[in-house]
């Protein structure tokens, strides 16, 4: 057995019995096994899952308390990093996973042995013919870190016409299905806790690269994911972790120096100026997470590990953020 698929669950009975079914049946016993972690659910996620498969079928890892999306997956994989496994797949619990998704994705890791990790094609999974936001088609950085992806760029979605069915290099690759290869993980060390939750994949992934190693993706593989099961794409709280987390990232990554300084000075300007429309068009709950992300970013940056190195991987030289407040495409 050469992958744990772990998908971690907090109070998602909802989707455990929605989905987990799929996903026990198209993964092959000779391949995988499914996992699922709980970060301490009380709505009885667990024992339905205990009632309903044995441990043969879906082994459990049983957590205290939500240490959210990091600090979830960091310990569920640290309780099973002596059982072997080859590869680590993180799964949400609110996807549907395609026929031959697992066995396409270990072909195309075989196939790049240089491939850290990578991650299938994320479709919606109300509107299957359109990608999902959590990824798309792979994900990238502008050349001031703003995060976009083929397929979604900021609220723009594009419909899966098969425009982007090859292969390819990427900056990211989603945390919403992603297969590493275990051995990586721990070497650099799994997900950064303080992130809690979004931009935590990206940050990782860019470690990987610092290392040497390459992210693809693989999209002969595909699954359909809900998304905003637990934070809508519309949330205030949402839009503080994903500001305060892009400035965290860049800081743990960028190379000191000018460069850093230069680049950071930029994004903290932008910042403010979106910050400032979303003020004067009366979005007070989303300026006033722009300002707390910021006030807590200088707060954490103090304890996180920088970066020394430069590393040459996929970054557009497009400039992008100012369409951030643009209406999404139907």
């Amino acid at each position: 057995m050469r992958v744990a698929v772990v998908i971690l669950n907090w109070n998602g009975v909802g989707f455990l019995q929605k989905f987990l079914p799929t996903v026990v049946e198209r993964t092959p016993r000779e391949l995988g096994k499914v996992i699922v972690a709980d970060n301490g659910s009380v709505d009885g996620s667990m024992e339905w899952v205990m009632k309903r498969y044995s441990s043969e079928e879906v082994g459990t890892i049983l957590l205290d308390r939500n240490y959210g999306f990091t600090g979830g997956y960091n310990r569920a994989l640290e309780s099973i990093r002596e059982d072997g496994y080859e590869f680590y797949l993180l799964l949400n619990s609110d996807i549907e996973v395609g026929e031959g998704w697992l066995g396409n994705l270990l072909s195309f890791m075989d196939s790049h042995p240089k491939c850290g990790a990578c991650a299938p094609k994320i479709l919606s999974y109300d509107r299957p013919e359109w990608f999902e936001h959590a990824g798309a088609a792979g994900g990238y950085v502008d050349r001031f870190y703003f995060p976009y992806c083929r397929g979604r760029v900021l609220d723009r979605i594009e419909r899966d016409r098969g425009q982007y069915d090859e292969p390819v290099q990427v900056f990211w690759a989603s945390g919403a299905a992603m297969l590493v290869r275990s051995a990586l993980w721990h070497e650099f060390g799994g997900l950064e806790e303080s992130f809690f939750a979004h931009m935590e994949e990206i940050d990782f992934c860019w470690r990987l690269q610092r290392g040497g190693w390459q992210i693809w993706a693989a999209t002969g593989a595909a699954v359909y994911h809900v998304g905003g099961g637990t934070l809508p794409n519309n949330s205030p709280r949402k839009l503080y972790f994903n500001f305060r987390n892009n400035l965290l990232m860049m800081h743990r990554n960028l190379p000191r120096g000018c460069t850093r300084t230069r680049v950071m000075l930029v994004r903290k300007t932008m910042d403010w100026a979106i910050a400032a429309i979303y003020l004067l068009t009366g979005k007070f709950a989303f300026f006033k997470a722009v300002v707390q992300a910021h006030r807590d970013y200088r707060k954490m940056r103090g304890t996180l590990c920088t970066g020394e190195t430069v590393c040459d991987v996929p970054r557009s030289s497009e400039f992008l953020p100012l369409l951030a407040l643009r209406t999404p495409e139907e």
